[in-house]
């Protein structure tokens, strides 16, 4: 037992000996060889390949001219080209512009067109034929949003005629596309808005007016035009109420007269405004003459 104990202890021995002498050896190997710089060398015409391909370092060096300059591969540059590489402050302000209307559409689609009388009117519709939900919310305003873009459409066009054409051109200045793009709008919401809705903000504002139209501040034409366009909303809500009105009060007065009043009336005129609507072709009569509103 000893002598095989000790044989062991003799092998392990031998085994780290080898061990240290390996060690010993590569680090003796990777003294020799001498130390390689690494660095940055001029393009080699050998290599494959395009220079539009590979990474080529080239050494810094003057420039002449803003093109010499973009040959120089001295930094990580960002290049944004407009309009065909004619880019100038101009594009930059006519990005700006176009992103603050993008988030100005929702408010000038409700409140600068005919958008807010239409929605309200096809919801007093559907009240007055008590649907609950039919026709739903995203038809209506579909709807509502088609029926405007149709009835302001002849603005669209001067909008685009009058402003945006010849500030693309570079015939018109921020400020003149500015007032050359409000113009149409401010003959819409003129026609559509009443005089006494303007005296009423002219007076609040403290403003004067001289009683003519273009007098009238965009500032305090857009509220003016809001509120008239409010009331004329609900005085043709009140007109479309009428005849439903008159067939809950039949229905009502002939469940009396039968001694059924604990069945509700609207219940039972439900399917009757449902046929006089259809009956007299009701959309049609509400958006035609809707529409007529605006002219």
């Amino acid at each position: 037992m000893t002598k095989e104990i000790g044989n062991m202890k003799s092998k392990f021995a031998a085994k780290r000996i080898c061990k240290i002498i390996c060690l010993l050896l590569m680090a003796g190997i990777l003294c020799i060889f001498p130390t390689a710089d690494v660095k940055a060398a001029q393009i080699n015409t050998n290599l494959t390949g395009s220079s539009e391909e590979r990474t080529n370092v080239e050494e810094p060096g003057t420039s002449q001219s803003g093109d010499d300059l973009a040959e120089l591969n001295i930094a990580n540059n960002l290049t944004v080209t407009y309009n065909d590489g004619n880019g100038q402050v101009n594009g930059t302000l006519r990005i700006l512009i176009t992103l603050t209307l993008i988030a100005l559409a929702p408010t000038l689609l409700i409140m600068l067109t005919s958008f807010t009388r239409v929605v309200i009117v096809l919801n007093f519709t559907r009240a007055a034929l008590n649907t609950q939900t039919a026709p739903p919310n995203q038809v209506l305003i579909g709807l509502a949003l088609f029926l405007t873009f149709f009835i302001m459409r002849p603005y669209i066009d001067r909008i685009y005629n009058e402003a945006v054409v010849p500030f693309e051109a570079g015939q018109l200045t921020q400020e003149e596309f500015l007032d050359a793009g409000v113009a149409p709008l401010r003959d819409f919401m003129i026609k559509q808005t009443q005089e006494k809705d303007v005296v009423m903000f002219m007076d609040i504002s403290g403003e004067e007016w001289d009683g003519t139209l273009a007098g009238i501040p965009t500032s305090v034409l857009i509220p003016s035009f809001i509120v008239s366009e409010l009331r004329q909303a609900f005085i043709i809500g009140f007109v479309i109420y009428i005849p439903f009105i008159v067939i809950d009060m039949v229905v009502a007065s002939a469940l009396m007269s039968m001694g059924m009043m604990m069945l509700p009336p609207t219940t039972v005129s439900l399917p009757f405004k449902i046929l006089l609507f259809v009956l007299a072709d009701g959309w049609q009569l509400i958006i035609v003459n809707l529409i007529k509103t605006f002219n």
